[in-house]
């Protein structure tokens, strides 16, 4: 079998009646820069290295997706290929009579690789694990007066729970959550930390934005759960600290926010340069003075073992699955009031200076967050599952979506 062999039929359960075969979504991968692109990406390289004689890989991929595997020669996979026709929207009216079509083969298992995937096995008897990433649309002040938008959504999350053999969560928070606002009877939930994005080489030069003088930073795209303008009323309390927040700007919150800052006369104070690229995002991290994350709600949170990773002293929300993320090495807002998140700041700048050790371990508690250990955990979760649908323990999902 060639190493990428593309197909528009369904794989068979097994390769030359051995392995499992495993359908992996990376459907994602056509939004590269994105957090599923990204996690499509890393995971699907890892789960290629080590699948060996444990399962038979077939990567669902979008038109060039095969460019990102092609480095891994040893890996031997199938792959099937990202068809408007394979939608949900097309394939539900299909699946009452899928298995009974002529040349229509099943893998062994089909793992959906995000919550909001349009795409699942046609044959309803294949098994199903479903990663969950986050409920954030629970938590979003903009969703508050959207109830017809929210209960929606559920339901859509509560089918794809219905159709799972198994689910995966990225952190011990989405699963409680998940808990909490979806029926998911007597299905498995997994927890499996995410892993690390390979450090990028940062910038030689500082950015012709930013002036010269120490700063703080804070990253992401300006969303109301962000909870940026917290850091506006904070710059007044740091007087020798410019903040930086580099994100996406281009929405109605980032819009809010900037009003705040011209509102405060704060424009040489607070530093908004919108999105930048990789390179003077890495330089950012490693010479920054202090990373801050006010956000309220996260399923992961990726930005503080970025800076972390940078031996930097991080200050977050205690909320959500932050403290869970950020461990002991973390710093913790237990207040929005500027005065308490600046001595939190102060404290965890002081903290740092005062204990050489501190900068190498936030970088070991950081780089324990693997790609590698995420693919181990759900190489296990597929052989369980199997192992249970075999065994008649587990059904392929508690009723077809």
């Amino acid at each position: 079998m060639d190493q990428s062999s593309s197909t528009d039929s369904p794989p068979s359960p097994r390769a030359n009646g051995s392995l499992p075969r495993v359908v992996i979504d990376l459907e994602k991968l056509r939004h590269i820069n994105c957090g599923l692109g990204r996690f499509s990406l890393y995971l699907g390289q890892e789960l290629l290295r080590l699948a060996g004689n444990r399962f038979e890989p077939v990567l669902f991929l979008p038109r060039g997706g095969e460019t990102h595997f092609r480095d891994i020669s040893a890996a031997k996979h199938d792959t099937l290929r990202v068809r408007p026709w394979r939608k949900e929207g097309v394939q539900r009216w299909l699946r009452p009579i899928g298995r009974y079509l002529p040349g229509v083969q099943r893998p062994a298992l089909w793992h959906v690789t995000n919550q909001m995937s349009r795409y699942l096995p046609l044959d309803d008897r294949v098994p199903v694990v479903l990663t969950i990433h986050d409920l954030n649309f629970l938590h979003s002040n903009t969703e508050h007066q959207q109830a017809d938008r929210i209960r929606r959504k559920l339901a859509d999350i509560q089918r794809r729970v219905d159709r799972a053999a198994a689910i995966v969560t990225d952190s011990r928070y989405v699963a409680d959550d998940l808990r909490q606002h979806i029926n998911t009877g007597h299905t498995p939930i997994h927890v499996i930390p995410l892993g690390l994005n390979p450090t990028l080489t940062a910038s030689t030069i500082r950015p012709a934005w930013l002036p010269a003088g120490p700063f703080a930073l804070s990253v992401g795209n300006f969303l109301p759960h962000k909870n940026f303008r917290a850091l506006i009323a904070l710059a007044k309390h740091l007087p020798e600290l410019r903040i930086v927040i580099a994100g996406k700007k281009d929405t109605p919150y980032g819009a809010v926010v900037a009003e705040d800052v011209a509102r405060h006369g704060l424009g040489d104070r607070v530093l908004l340069p919108g999105m930048v690229s990789d390179a003077d995002r890495q330089w950012l991290y490693e010479q920054c003075a202090v990373f801050l994350f006010p956000s309220l709600t996260e399923g992961f949170g990726f930005p503080v073992l970025e800076a972390m990773q940078c031996g930097k002293p991080v200050v977050m929300s205690r909320r959500t699955s932050l403290p869970e993320i950020a461990g002991a090495e973390g710093f913790f807002f237990d207040s929005y009031k500027p005065e308490a998140m600046a001595t939190v700041v102060e404290t965890a700048r002081q903290s740092f200076h005062s204990d050489p050790q501190a900068a190498d371990r936030c970088r070991h508690h950081a780089n324990s967050f693997s790609w590698r250990a995420a693919a181990e955990g759900y190489a296990q979760v597929y052989d369980q599952t199997l192992q249970e649908v075999a065994a008649g323990n587990r059904p392929a999902g508690q009723h077809s979506c």
